[in-house]
């Protein structure tokens, strides 16, 4: 008997959602592989009510499965070139979630191209992810260890 496939969805991002989101940006090992500084509650929420959620140009959205708040993606312009991120909670991870909600975000949200991700290179999940969706890289990670990719055309189809 198989389990029954996991209700992958995205959704509007409410105020209710920013402490979870909170959690799994302090979790030690999403830390670690995204080499992403915490910041503290009160610049995390200050962040997310003055600059994402009244930007227009700010595409977010929530990654609920089965009904829960697992994460979120996001698009944004930063130096005229239009950006995707995401973050899923660790128990998330490895399900093939981030995946699915990528893709979804990809196809049905986030129309622009070239569209642009700068992963942590160590981030191998991360990086992979994006290349099984069409990005590819550009170059070689920066100084810090970031990679740039991007992806020119329609999302890869995914299972």
């Amino acid at each position: 008997m198989t389990a029954e496939p996991e209700d992958v969805r995205l959704r509007g991002v409410t105020e209710d959602h920013l402490e979870i989101f909170l959690a799994f940006e302090h979790d030690p090992e999403a830390v670690r592989r995204s080499r992403f500084t915490p910041r503290p509650r009160d610049a995390f929420l200050t962040h997310w009510r003055t600059r994402i959620f009244p930007d227009p140009d700010c595409l977010v959205r929530t990654v609920t499965v089965d009904g829960e708040v697992a994460g979120n993606v996001v698009s944004w312009t930063q130096g005229g070139r239009r950006f995707v991120g995401y973050w899923l909670g660790r128990r998330y991870w490895r399900r093939g979630i981030g995946s699915r909600a990528l893709g979804r975000f990809l196809t049905e949200e986030e129309p622009v191209r070239p569209l642009y991700a700068d992963p942590f290179a160590g981030n191998t999940a991360s990086v992979a992810l994006l290349e099984k969706h069409g990005f590819t890289r550009v170059g070689e990670p920066d100084e810090e260890g970031f990679l740039l990719l991007v992806l020119d055309g329609p999302a890869a189809k995914t299972p």
